[in-house]
């Protein structure tokens, strides 16, 4: 790719804003998504019902059985049943409650799930080793993805790649990373490897990601990690490779894909192109108006409204089972900073369309300015934009 190229698209100017963005657009094309906003985090605080911070261990404990039944039935069918008619429903629904699994398990490590750090330490390992997680290494991660959201420099999930980072990227990097389906296979690469421009394994205390007085903690889960890992390869000399990647290992993609899709849906791919900050232009309150809410159609309720992710991640302390009344309490505070989900059918179809034209369009921000908006390589684009016709 040329260089002239790419500093001339990357200064082009379209409309008034530099960085990629024509205006707003839309129908709330006078309004800045990126003005500080006019209220406080203290006044949605105070909007939020006072019973929605109460943490209930029982009730919390409950959506743990409900979710564990649900996978024990799935795998006791689909041992009755083993019938090439029954698998591919079995991988779908048995992947969708691994990714339910998960949702609690990231309860855990908000501390939403109860008052007890014990309690949420030790449900924690156990839920998301048993979907090959490793709990404390990706616990301690997360934080610092909900502590710097919307922060270039500093945030840790889908965050952008400067221009320069990647410029430095080989065709094949890039072409993987910006090509459906491949991006939402991403994340057991992460734990291992982090995003391109970072450093560090989820599964090593000695990485970057974590301070030295969390690496007993990380060792703990990688050991966790392991011990589930060694059981399914026992599973597999017991019953056979083939059966356990039917019973476990195609669930865990699908599982994958659920966790990629709604990861990066939460940070990309709204009707109107939302800001990055770097510098005094961030604050926790501007990065976190910057998440999307979606709705996942009869799946709300299965993955335990993790859809509703914009008072999540100012609040991520509220326990799932409260986040739709605390969002709806927390609306009129939010005004138009809070961008209503578009409703979705049974099965959020819709989506697809959003990932895509997202994966296609978002690659980049400038490596200047402490206001930024994704941009796209022309290059890139016209590659993806053949391999469709």
């Amino acid at each position: 790719m040329g260089e002239a190229s790419f500093e001339d698209f990357s200064m082009e100017k379209q409309g008034d804003v530099t960085n990629g963005v024509n205006g707003v657009g839309g129908k709330d094309e006078d309004f800045d998504p990126s003005a500080p906003p006019p209220f406080k985090i203290g006044e949605i605080r105070a909007a939020i019902p006072s019973h929605c911070w109460v943490k209930n261990p029982w009730r919390s404990l409950s959506y743990v059985l409900r979710d564990l039944v649900v996978v024990s039935a799935l795998i006791a069918a689909a041992l009755y049943l083993n019938s090439w008619v029954f698998w591919p429903v079995y991988w779908a629904a048995q992947g969708t409650m691994f990714w339910a699994i998960f949702v609690l398990g990231h309860d855990c490590g908000h501390g939403s799930f109860s008052d007890s750090p014990k309690l949420n330490s030790f449900v924690g390992h156990i839920l998301h080793s048993s979907i090959l997680v490793p709990y404390n290494g990706w616990r301690i991660s997360h934080r610092t993805h909900h502590q710097n959201h919307g922060n270039v420099e500093n945030d840790e999930s889908w965050v952008p790649l400067p221009e320069k980072i990647y410029k430095k990227l080989d065709p094949s990097t890039k072409k993987l990373r910006f090509t459906v389906p491949f991006p939402i296979f991403a994340y057991p690469l992460y734990l291992w490897y982090r995003s391109p421009g970072k450093e560090g394994s989820h599964f090593s205390p000695y990485s970057d990601l974590f301070p030295p007085s969390e690496r007993k903690a990380v060792v703990t889960s990688t050991v966790c990690w392991t011990i589930m890992a060694v059981f399914l390869v026992c599973l597999s000399f017991v019953f056979g490779p083939a059966q356990i990647l039917k019973l476990y290992g195609v669930p865990y993609m699908i599982f994958v894909i659920w966790l990629d899709l709604v990861t990066y849906l939460h940070h990309h791919g709204h009707e109107q192109k939302l800001p990055w900050y770097r510098g005094k232009e961030w604050s926790y309150l501007r990065g976190g108006l910057t998440t999307v809410d979606r709705d996942y159609g009869w799946f709300n309720n299965i993955h335990h409204d993790i859809g509703t992710h914009v008072i999540h991640h100012l609040f991520p302390q509220i326990p799932h089972y409260h986040l739709v009344e605390a969002t709806k309490a927390a609306k009129p505070v939010l005004g138009k900073y809070y961008r209503e989900p578009k409703k979705s059918g049974p099965v959020p179809l819709h989506l697809i369309e959003n990932l895509v034209s997202s994966i296609r369009q978002d690659h980049f921000v400038s490596d200047t300015g402490e206001i930024v908006y994704y941009q796209t390589d022309p290059e890139l684009q016209k590659f993806l934009a053949s391999k469709l016709e």
